[in-house]
């Protein structure tokens, strides 16, 4: 009798675990009931864990990496070692988000067998359970070999911010007739070539509107508008750790980078005056 209590407990709590963990499935479902995606990126363990306790649908370890916890101009010198190492952290800070971590520039664009190569990296020795590229129809086999190789994908379109130096900067894409035809296009290929989601980043928003209509597959935007099937920021830029740079499509929703500053001012004053450690800091 008491092994089945003990087992019946067991089963319940695993069921949670089960309900709480998401999972490809998990997102494209959400289109058919018509449900928002949530997505926030993640660098390290302890973000992760405090995210991961929110219930948030994705992390995504991003290659912004480069720009927010690096110090790099842009996303372009990091490797897929920085990926792996930052993937791992926050796998084992994550509590049933969806693990997504971009292939970094010039990790899949050589060739398919690169592609693949580097994205079975990231999987087994970081821990992701999808890899996020940018592009559309021209990296179309990649993504075909990715998903072939039982990897799942997100796609990226918009402001792809590897190809930064093509584009002359961070700038609003799809504003001409025949950028929108294109990235209908890239939008429907990437879809066709098995990726279970796409990201699209700072186009207009009735552009964002049309994609997300005629894709079966959900949209997460960022700065793309109101009609996605979700939404994604950058952590460090919405609870304002990071600000070297704020794009207007960001709400920050706290101000922790000047808690911070306000905190080590006052540890360093109380330092130099002896007002810490007291006597209660004490062994």
């Amino acid at each position: 009798m008491l092994s089945n209590i003990f087992r019946q407990r067991w089963l319940d709590k695993n069921k949670v675990v089960a309900m709480m963990n998401k999972n490809v499935i998990t997102i494209m479902n959400k289109k058919l009931l018509n449900e928002k995606t949530t997505m926030l990126t993640c660098y390290d363990y302890t973000m992760a864990k405090l995210i991961s306790s929110q219930d948030i649908d994705m992390l995504l370890v991003g290659d912004s990496l480069g720009n927010v916890k690096l110090g790099y101009e842009n996303t372009l010198p990091v490797t897929v070692e920085d990926m792996i190492y930052h993937t791992k952290s926050v796998k084992r800070g994550n509590a049933g988000a969806l693990l997504v971590t971009d292939m970094p520039f010039m990790s899949y664009e050589i060739s398919v067998e690169n592609a693949v190569k580097n994205a079975g990296r990231i999987v087994k020795e970081g821990g992701a359970e999808a890899v996020k590229v940018e592009g559309g129809i021209e990296i179309v086999e990649q993504v075909k070999a990715i998903v072939n190789a039982k990897i799942p994908v997100v796609g990226h379109l918009g402001l792809t911010p590897q190809a930064i130096n093509k584009f002359g900067g961070f700038k609003v894409q799809g504003k001409t007739e025949e950028a929108q035809k294109k990235l209908i296009v890239d939008a429907q290929a990437l879809e066709s070539a098995g990726v279970f989601a796409v990201v699209l980043e700072a186009i207009p928003e009735q552009l964002a509107k049309e994609v997300t209509k005629c894709l079966k597959i959900p949209s997460v935007g960022i700065g793309a508008g109101r009609f996605c099937d979700g939404q994604v920021l950058v952590i460090d830029d919405m609870i304002g750790m990071f600000t070297d740079f704020m794009p207007k499509f960001v709400k920050k929703y706290a101000n922790v980078g000047e808690t911070i500053k306000a905190a080590v001012k006052n540890y360093i004053e109380e330092v130099k005056e002896g007002k810490f450690p007291q006597e209660e800091n004490a062994y």
